[in-house]
């Protein structure tokens, strides 16, 4: 990189980085951008969407910001109590004359109900995409994810396994679609001089590209690591009370990047209680996607918040645990001692987080 003297603008290791994603995937285009936030952002604009668009609640918020950001209006749609992911039936009843797309998010790496949104979305004449954030290298009936709906948007955040420190990727294999957004993502230019298009610099530098190709080099092994980490998890905490380790379907490939933990009723503490537990253990959780992004500020203030009970659910009940090549099998370790631990002194527990 530093040789060439080619730090941004499309340079051979974003190339390369593009050709080696759009081969894992099974796609015929890659087009990688400086994150997947602007990838969805994008991906809303060269679609030409309109009007409404509907999305899980259950999801990062940019799943929703990206659309609110170009002037549509996010649906919130609840989620299946089983996957996490959107529901099929709920989403149908709430297309509208205005929709003009589904924007489902496989969570944790567990592909949506494909089918019966592609045939929602064909019967409705609405445009279908996926937020493939978490699913990178993951797999639907043994295909892997990144081929279905009109395109999916990869993140290559630094928190994912595979990253490019910032950075994401639309894949899709619909040509015209392609080549909008390589157009938009670099101001609209279609050679020098030649600008055809509204356009944004949305683009990947070359440092970008470097980090994620060195990722890919060692895909393999990054999901060796994660797998090893989530059964040691799922042996540890599976069979505490009122506590469930997400599991992931084996038939399928899956890369293990998120550990889930989901602390029920029957549980001798709240997950909200075990999380300020582990806190102080030093241990960091997340209580995702909490408190759903219909109750986020800039949603929350609608004339009406849509009752959405196992979004409603999840949030109250589920927390992401440690993962990745950082995490040892000592440190999983660790983390289920402390959680035995706190729920065999729970009332005392209880007590010491009320005193503060």
């Amino acid at each position: 990189m530093f040789e060439r003297r080619w730090l941004t603008n499309n340079g051979p290791l974003v190339q390369e980085f593009e050709a080696r994603v759009r081969t894992l995937v099974g796609t015929r285009h890659c087009v990688a951008f400086c994150n997947a936030t602007v990838g969805l952002e994008v991906l809303g604009r060269a679609a030409r969407l309109t009007g409404e668009v509907i999305v899980p609640a259950f999801t990062f918020v940019a799943s929703a910001h990206a659309f609110e950001w170009l002037g549509l209006t996010p649906v919130f749609c609840d989620v299946l109590e089983a996957t996490h992911t959107i529901d099929p039936d709920q989403v149908e009843a709430l297309i509208s004359p205005r929709t003009s797309a589904i924007v489902a998010t496989h969570v944790w790496g567990q592909p949506c109900a494909i089918e019966p949104l592609q045939a929602i979305a064909k019967k409705h004449n609405l445009r279908l995409f996926f937020d493939a954030a978490h699913a990178f290298a993951c797999s639907s009936g043994g295909k892997n994810v990144g081929g279905f709906g009109d395109a999916e948007v990869f993140s290559f955040h630094a928190t994912k396994f595979v990253n490019c420190f910032e950075g994401g990727a639309v894949v899709t294999n619909d040509d015209e679609l392609a080549r909008d957004l390589r157009l938009m993502r670099n101001f609209g230019f279609a050679g020098t001089d030649n600008v055809v298009s509204r356009g944004t610099n949305a683009k990947m530098p070359e440092v970008c590209a470097a980090m994620g190709l060195t990722c890919l080099d060692s895909l393999n092994d990054i999901i060796e690591c994660n797998r090893r980490n989530y059964r040691a998890y799922h042996a540890l905490l599976g069979a505490l009370p009122g506590v469930s380790v997400f599991q992931y379907d084996v038939r399928e490939q899956n890369n293990y990047q998120y550990v889930i933990a989901r602390v029920g009723p029957d549980a001798p503490l709240t997950r909200d209680e075990l999380a300020r537990v582990l806190e102080a253990e030093n241990v960091l959780v997340r209580r995702y996607f909490f408190p759903g992004v219909h109750r986020i500020a800039p949603y929350s203030g609608r004339d009406t918040v849509p009752h959405l009970p196992v979004t409603e659910r999840l949030c109250a009940e589920v927390m992401a645990l440690p993962n990745g090549t950082a995490v040892s099998e000592a440190d999983v370790q660790r983390v289920g001692e402390i959680v035995r631990t706190a729920f065999a002194h729970a009332p005392a527990v209880r007590q010491k987080l009320a005193n503060g």
